[in-house]
């Protein structure tokens, strides 16, 4: 795990902060992950699934995933879902529509520090890393903020037969977000789950206004307010849908396919 450059006064800061978090930990239930179905399902191109939005919001109010038929980024937090599609926009989900795959869990941060200084993704990830201390955990994370840039995509709506994630990936629009407010809503995942999820950090954002965002492949920040939540414990829903069943889903290379789909 890389250390962080830090003076002093940083350094003291950042101890007293994982006290914090420890004291935390020692006192507080920490909580559930549920997920439908696995990154290794979505790869296999398994676009369908029988969750509904409404029925997420049941097991979490925070989370990101995709919808039925690969239709664009899902983004949750604070109960409200949104969908971020393909042209760059953002909508509110509809109760009804549906995932083929998503991650959902009740954010209840053990932690919030405010930066008031530039970070590249990098630096926010090595924060956390710093912060927690063990990569044996999952981590739900939160960032509100200004970001000087942020690289995001959306994937086009698939239509039968479906392609494999990987192919369906490289017809998908990218959008380069300048000066832009908004909210990160990401998951960094233990290494053992790569295939059941992804491991490492998985990130999406939306903009204050709602109005675009998309899956995250890089950004800086210019100033904002990082929040986490550890969490323990999965709770994994498989698909009884015959695509799944039929799906090879321990691929060769699965490590290579997911750090390529999700960049």
């Amino acid at each position: 795990m890389g250390e962080i450059a830090v003076s002093d006064s940083q350094d003291s800061c950042a101890l007293e902060v994982s006290r914090q978090f420890d004291r935390w930990r020692r006192h507080q239930d920490e909580g559930v992950i549920y997920q439908s179905s696995l990154m290794s399902a979505l790869l296999a191109g398994v676009y369908e699934g029988e969750t509904t939005m409404s029925e997420l919001l049941h097991h979490g109010d925070f989370g990101l995933g995709t919808f039925n038929h690969l239709d664009g980024e899902l983004i949750a937090f604070e109960r409200q879902i949104h969908q971020l599609k393909a042209d760059g926009s953002a909508r509110r989900a509809d109760p009804w529509q549906k995932t083929p795959f998503a991650v959902m869990t009740q954010f209840r941060p053990c932690l919030e520090r405010h930066f008031d200084h530039p970070l590249s993704r990098d630096e926010i990830h090595q924060w956390v890393d710093r912060l927690v201390g063990s990569d044996n955990v999952f981590v739900a994370l939160r960032l509100d903020g200004r970001f000087e840039t942020a690289k995001v995509r959306t994937v086009p709506r698939q239509s039968p037969p479906y392609k494999p994630m990987l192919e369906a990936i490289e017809a998908q629009p990218l959008f380069r977000l300048a000066g832009v407010e908004g909210t990160l809503v990401g998951f960094r995942c233990p290494p053992f789950v790569q295939g059941i999820n992804v491991a490492g950090f998985h990130e999406h954002m939306i903009t204050e206004d709602r109005c675009c965002g998309g899956h995250l492949l890089d950004y800086a920040m210019a100033h904002g307010t990082l929040r986490l939540c550890v969490v323990r414990h999965l709770n994994l829903t498989l698909s009884p849908d015959t695509a799944f069943r039929g799906a090879n889903l321990c691929p060769a290379e699965l490590d290579r396919a997911i750090r390529a789909a999700e960049g």
